[in-house]
């Protein structure tokens, strides 16, 4: 005899939306304290970034699903950031290369 298999679903408690809406907010908070105190040079920009980063960090896992599903993370993550290492590597060799032959060009070259 063949046994029904039943469909498994998973429910997350609505508390661990409500921290993360609070977190979410604690950090928003902060961010805008960066404006408030008016932080300048690198500090301003590494705690933007820094909050902006957690903050998006917080919505992908928790909003998207990605802390429940690992397969779900390899695909979301893994392949794009793979793809955009690869072009920014590939961005600095043409740099390198650009800077090179204008060098050559205007010090080599352009002196005849």
């Amino acid at each position: 005899m063949d046994e029904i298999k039943k469909e498994q679903t998973t429910t997350h408690k609505i508390g661990i939306y409500l921290w993360i809406w609070g977190l979410l907010f604690v950090l928003s908070f902060f961010s805008y304290m960066v404006d408030w105190y008016q932080f300048q040079g690198l500090l301003r920009w590494s705690l933007i970034l820094i909050f902006m980063f957690l903050k998006a960090g917080l919505i992908m896992a928790f909003f998207m699903h990605l802390f429940w599903e690992r397969y779900a993370l390899v695909n979301v993550l893994l392949w794009p950031m793979t793809a955009i290492a690869c072009f920014v590597g590939l961005m600095v060799a043409e740099g390198k290369y650009t800077l090179f032959s204008r060098l050559f060009y205007f010090f080599v070259e352009g002196g005849q």
